[in-house]
Formats: C-alpha cells, sequence, structure tokens
C-alpha cells in the first residue's frame, strides 16, 4: 500500500504541474470504488482552477476555488500527469481533464482507493478525526509518550493508528521501531518516557529518507512521473526474514502483529 513518503512523493510531483490548471472536465469509467464516486463530482469541479496540492495523513488534496478533491490511492493506485492522451487500460478509472490538454489519470487493478469533493476538507468524515502530522511540529517524543500512556495495544500497531499520528504504516513503523532499538511486540504503555523522543526521531528520518529516495517500491506503487521508488533499498529489517540484523547479526525474525507483516532484531530490540 502507498504509505505517507509514495504520497509525498506523487504530491511533490503533481504540484508544480497542476498548480494553476484549469479543470475542463472529469472522466469517470468506473465509480465503484472504496467508496462510490458521486454523480455530481464533475459537474461540481468543472471549469475549477487548481489553487494547490497538499496532503493530510495518506490522502492528496487538490484544491479548486469551489472547493477540495480528496484522493486516496488504496492498496495499489497510482495518479499519472500525461501531457497527451493515450487509450486508457481496464483499471484507469478516472481522468482529470485539464484545458491544456493534460490529463492527470487513476490507475488502480484493486479498486480500493477512492475520490471525493468537499468545501470544508479539516471537516470531511475521512480528516476530522486523524491525529497529527509525523513530520509536524505537534509530534513529539512527549505527545507520544502522553498519549500512549497505559495503552495495552502492541506499539507498532500504536503507530499505525491514524488517531494517533497519521501517515506511519507497516514498513515504516518496523523500520522506525529497528532504529530505535524498540521491539514492536512491546506494549505502548510499557515503554519509558524517554525513549519515546528517539522513536520520534527515528520515525522522522526513516520517513524523511524515503521521500527523499521517491518511496518504496514492493509492488505496484509508481510516482506521479511513472518511475519507481528507491527506499527499498535503504530497507534495514523489513522484508529480510533470516537475513543477518546489520548492527549484530542476528538473523532478522519474522511474525504477524495485528495480521501485518512484522520485521525485527531480537537482539537489538527490546
Amino acid at each position: 500500500m502507498p504509505e505517507l513518503p509514495e504520497i509525498e512523493t506523487t504530491r511533490l510531483g503533481l504540484e508544480p504541474l497542476l498548480v494553476g490548471q484549469t479543470i475542463a472536465a472529469v472522466t469517470v469509467r468506473q465509480p465503484n470504488l472504496r467508496w462510490p464516486v458521486e454523480t455530481t463530482l464533475a459537474k461540481r469541479v468543472r471549469d475549477q482552477r487548481v489553487s494547490a496540492v497538499t496532503r493530510r495523513g495518506k490522502y492528496l488534496l487538490i484544491t479548486t476555488e469551489g472547493g477540495t478533491l480528496l484522493i486516496h490511492l488504496g492498496m495499489s493506485g497510482s495518479l499519472r500527469y500525461l501531457e497527451k492522451p493515450t487509450v486508457p487500460s481496464q483499471h484507469d478509472h478516472f481522468d482529470f481533464v485539464f484545458t491544456s490538454g493534460a490529463r492527470l489519470r487513476f490507475t488502480d487493478p484493486r479498486r480500493f482507493g477512492s475520490l471525493h469533493f468537499t468545501t470544508t476538507p479539516q471537516d470531511h468524515w475521512l480528516l476530522k478525526n486523524l491525529g497529527p502530522e509525523p513530520l509536524g511540529d505537534e509530534f513529539t517524543g512527549e505527545y507520544l509518550w502522553k498519549i500512549s500512556q497505559r495503552r495495552r495495544v502492541t506499539i507498532k500497531q500504536h503507530l499505525m493508528n491514524s488517531r494517533i499520528v497519521v501517515g506511519i504504516g507497516n514498513i515504516y513503523a518496523s523500520e522506525a521501531l529497528f532504529r530505535a532499538g524498540i521491539h514492536p511486540k512491546r506494549p505502548a504503555g510499557r515503554i519509558a518516557r524517554h525513549r519515546f523522543g528517539p522513536l520520534v526521531g527515528a520515525i522522522q528520518a526513516v520517513l524523511n529518507e524515503a521521500i527523499q529516495a521517491g518511496g518504496t517500491t514492493l509492488k505496484d506503487f509508481v510516482g506521479a512521473d511513472g518511475r519507481p521508488g528507491y527506499f527499498e533499498r535503504e530497507l534495514l529489517v523489513y522484508g529480510r526474514k533470516a537475513e543477518p540484523c546489520v548492527r549484530c547479526a542476528t538473523p532478522i525474525k519474522h511474525r504477524l502483529l495485528g495480521q501485518r507483516a512484522t520485521y525485527y532484531c531480537p537482539q537489538c530490540q527490546r
């Protein structure tokens, strides 16, 4: 699934291409995505000028004069900017057509992505209960320590809860916990206060490095230019079951936590 670095990579690629463009039409070929695309969406955004491309958690926000488009890439979705139209494939579910002739095309083989339009994004049901951004000023060691008190859930699942902090998915949670030396199965409420500052630092470092590398390509993700991300080459534990730990050479362990693949070093992480 595309995670925060993949969405931010997409945003950075699209922002200079979309801002200032005017939407001439929206072509929806498959409205039955994770949630049905509203039938009036195309009419509501027609002739609207794009003023900003931002991100909230794993949602891409395209702001126009009349409102904001919310796009989620789902499990396998991607957005491609096309200077010239091409024949859509089976999994190309909608296009934004601009007056310049260019198109923004959404592709999603599994159809877990979504498209919404709202005039009040801060109050939209998908966004209003989200926690702070992991790269923002609100996400500190002190904040994470306070909100973790008396929580019995594992720290890895805790970090992946979007009400606690947005955008930390499976891959980056595993990587950050390894860097911070914290066992992914340890209950969030049983981690010493002084360990949360380094954990937040590890989360932010992992995310920033992944953004610089263009995200992580494990299966389907590509950026707005159609190129894959390269952070997979930098992964220290994720996907390295039975391989030697880069720090101590102990074989990396693998287990399921909350039905998600989890990788860790039993020696380095406590």
